[in-house]
This record gives C-alpha cells, structure tokens and sequence, in this order.
C-alpha cells in the first residue's frame, strides 16, 4: 500500500474513532440512572387512541415491555 493511501486510511480511522466516542457519550448522557422516572411519551392503544405514560404517573405500577418485532402481534 502506497504511503497517501495509508496515510488516508489512518485519518478516516481515526475520524470514525472520534465518532464512535461521540455517540457513546451522547448515549450515557441520554441514559437514564436508577431510580429515576421514565420520561413520558404516547404510543397508540391496541383499542385506538393513544395511551401516555403520564396518564399512569402516581395512580398505579406500570410495566413497560419492550420485544422483537419478530414475536409482535401483527
């Protein structure tokens, strides 16, 4: 491999380096700790509508589950 060739191989590793680093941190950043509330958000109900979690906040326990597409009921 010629010297320019490695030398343009070396930058772009490092700029993907650089933006891998970025978003890890943007990403803990976003994370929420233990213990703190989930943020609210709506999705839409099985029965039409929308549901928002803030509708349940302080009246009852949710469970948020979260799956593969693969095992949804479509």
């Amino acid at each position: 491999m010629s010297k320019p060739a490695l030398l343009g191989h070396r930058v772009l590793l490092r700029g993907v380096l650089v933006v891998l680093i970025v978003l890890i941190a943007a990403a803990r950043a976003a994370a929420l700790e233990i213990g703190q509330p989930a943020p609210d958000f709506s999705l839409k109900a099985t029965t039409g509508g929308t549901v928002s979690l803030g509708q349940f906040r302080g009246k009852q326990a949710v469970l948020i589950e979260f799956y593969s597409a693969d095992f949804a009921p479509v």
